[in-house]
C-alpha cells in the first residue's frame, strides 16, 4: 500500500493473506493520523484532497532537496505538489475574497436597512399627522 513498493489493496490479500477489510482499515488509521496516502494505489495521480493538503503542509518548510527525497518515498514527482500548494494557495486567496465581498455586502445591506427604516419611520410620522388632521377635521365639521 505505502511506498517504496506500493500495491493496490486488492492485490495485498493474495499476496500476504491479510483480509481486505484489515487492510482498509489500516489505510484509513494512516489516513487519520495524518499520514498522505494516495486513495488508490493503482493510479498515483488520484489523491484526495485531503492527502493533497496535508502533502502540501508536509513540504511546505521543505527546500529542494528534502522535496526531493520526500516525493521519492512517496512516489510522486515535485512538479503535481507545487501545483497542488498552486491550488490551496489560490482557494486559500478566493476565500479570502469572498470573506472581504460578503462583509461588504453585509455592511451595504445594514446601510440599506437603516436608509430604508429611516424612510419607513417618516412616512409613518407622515401617516399619523394625516389620520389626526383627518380626525380634527371632521371633529371640526361636527362642531362647526
Amino acid at each position: 500500500m505505502m511506498p517504496p513498493d506500493p500495491v493496490s489493496v486488492r492485490q495485498l490479500p493474495e499476496d500476504t493473506g491479510v483480509s481486505d477489510v484489515t487492510l482498509y482499515k489500516w489505510r484509513k488509521y494512516y489516513r487519520n493520523s495524518g499520514i498522505a496516502v494516495p486513495s488508490d494505489q493503482n493510479k498515483r495521480d488520484t489523491w484526495s484532497a485531503e492527502d493533497k493538503l496535508a502533502v502540501v503542509i508536509e513540504t511546505a518548510v521543505m527546500n529542494e532537496v528534502q522535496l526531493s527525497g520526500y516525493c521519492r518515498n512517496k512516489w510522486l514527482y515535485p512538479e503535481p505538489v507545487s501545483k497542488w500548494k498552486e491550488s490551496a494557495l489560490a482557494a486559500y486567496q478566493q476565500s479570502a475574497q469572498v470573506k472581504k465581498d460578503k462583509l461588504r455586502s453585509c455592511q451595504e445591506d445594514k446601510k440599506t436597512i437603516k436608509r430604508l427604516e429611516k424612510q419607513l419611520h417618516r412616512k409613518d410620522k407622515a401617516l399619523a399627522e394625516t389620520a389626526a388632521l383627518r380626525v380634527l377635521s371632521k371633529k371640526h365639521r361636527r362642531l362647526g
